[in-house]
């Protein structure tokens, strides 16, 4: 239980207005690939969630996907991220999904 709330906030101390730097950016890629990629797979094509790679999102809103990425979708395993994500690193998440490739 100490290492939950000794996580929660080191991460709240990151979380600050504005777009996340670079060494947040390249925190934020990583929890993409292993948070997210835990459910939406490995290569974001798909596993217990649906795929969430460019493709896959094409026509979607990054206002609309950061709200799902902050508050999750009830009735579905996807979970809210707000507590550990400002609106800003949301926001950069669903833009970096909306515009990267798959690997």
């Amino acid at each position: 239980m100490a290492r939950l709330a000794l996580l929660l906030a080191l991460l709240a101390g990151t979380a600050v207005a504005g777009p996340p730097d670079a060494a947040r950016q390249d925190q934020l890629r990583r929890l993409v690939r292993q948070d997210c990629g835990s459910c939406h797979g490995l290569r974001l094509t798909g596993g217990l969630g649906r795929p969430i790679t460019a493709g896959a999102l094409a026509g979607r809103d990054v206002d609309d996907l950061s709200g799902v990425i902050l508050d999750g979708m009830p009735g579905t395993a996807m979970p809210g991220w707000r507590p550990l994500l400002t609106e800003d690193e949301a926001r950069w998440i669903a833009d970096y999904l909306l515009t990267t490739e798959t690997e």
